[in-house]
């Protein structure tokens, strides 16, 4: 283990979806516009049920949702297809991201990044908001068996920190996330934003307004 620093946690840990990078509001986007296609609706309890999960997964949410004859595969093929023209004109990091993090260097705070989306597609987003540098490592899909709200990404986090759970933050703006992130025994603070307005997040040390929301700091 690290040693001990005199904050209240040594170490951070960040979702990506929707907390760093506003590629929630992108998904919504891309599942309206494959379902429209459809003949369906990509309604607010689908959203729920398919947020924060890993592709794989979710995409077998939707298909079961609405009976679709669509395989996994098809369906992600579409996805990246309408995703790759958002990423090019819509993408930003979400409000307060990039001074957090820049904080976070600044203190000397181990950080790092968990994330259901997979390797290629987590560190294209990052690269391209200007934060890949900034953290130790990106967890994803491809690291882990089961995927949010299992706890596995986490306790994996922690072990690649050096730290118990106890003692890392975890940033998180959906429910199933934050669930992982409790389940794993972590710091959990939710962030939610847009549609995840609208969860619960029970456990979580309390619901931030924003990555700037002072709270967050006086946790550091």
């Amino acid at each position: 283990m690290k040693e001990n620093r005199g904050g209240a946690v040594h170490a951070v840990v960040f979702d990506l979806d929707g907390l760093l990078v506003n590629t929630e509001d992108l998904y919504q986007h891309v599942g309206t516009e494959m379902l429209r296609r459809r003949g369906h609706t990509f309604d607010a309890d689908l959203l729920d049920a398919m947020m924060g999960r890993p592709q794989q997964v979710a995409l077998q949410v939707m298909i079961d949702w609405h009976s679709l004859p669509d395989t996994i595969e098809t369906l992600a093929a579409e996805t990246k297809e309408i995703f790759q023209g958002l990423l090019d004109s819509r993408l930003e990091p979400m409000p307060g991201a990039v001074s957090l993090v820049e904080d976070l260097v600044q203190r000397g705070l181990p950080r790092g990044v968990a994330t259901s989306s997979g390797p290629d597609f987590a560190h294209d987003v990052l690269g391209r908001v200007g934060l890949l540098d900034r953290f130790g490592f990106v967890l994803t899909s491809a690291d882990v068996t089961h995927g949010k709200p299992h706890p596995e990404i986490y306790e994996t986090a922690a072990r690649r920190l050096g730290v118990v759970p106890e003692r890392m933050l975890v940033l998180e703006d959906s429910a199933t996330g934050c669930a992982a992130a409790v389940a794993a025994g972590a710091v959990a603070v939710a962030v939610p934003g847009g549609h995840s307005r609208r969860h619960e997040f029970p456990g979580a040390r309390f619901i931030a307004d924003s990555l700037t929301d002072p709270r967050i700091s006086m946790l550091l």
